[in-house]
């Protein structure tokens, strides 16, 4: 079982920056795929940017390409996304998830991927 804790949520203006952080309690955090998501209210949830095991591999939304970074440092067991020129369409519940993998540089992108959530942060965007 792996947990997930997001943090760096918050209110910021338009062109403004966050980065997000999501501690995972896995023993073996080097083994997971790492994602995050978004869901802003009465939409589905959406992919946001993903990262492989090694950190070699990341993969983004087109809306958030040359935006946002995803990051991961395997020895503090935590994946972060930097966040620059926000957007208020950036407005949504974030997601962090996990899913393990055999294969060094495989990215997953879609929910269904992911067997770990986490509770999500609240990343508001003021125009």
């Amino acid at each position: 079982q792996v947990q997930l804790v997001e943090s760096g949520g918050g209110l910021v203006q338009t062109g403004g920056s966050l980065r997000l952080s999501c501690a995972a309690s896995a023993r073996s955090f080097s083994s997971y795929v790492m994602g995050w998501f978004r869901q802003a209210p009465g939409k589905e949830r959406e992919f946001v940017a993903a990262i492989s095991r090694n950190g070699r591999s990341t993969y983004y939304a087109d809306s958030m390409k040359g935006r946002f970074t995803i990051s991961r440092d395997n020895a503090k067991n935590t994946v972060y996304l930097q966040m620059n020129s926000l957007k208020p369409e950036d407005t949504a519940v974030y997601y962090c998830a996990a899913s393990n993998t055999y294969y060094s540089d495989t990215i997953y992108y879609t929910l269904h991927d992911y067997k770990y959530w986490g509770q999500g942060t609240q990343v508001t965007v003021s125009s």
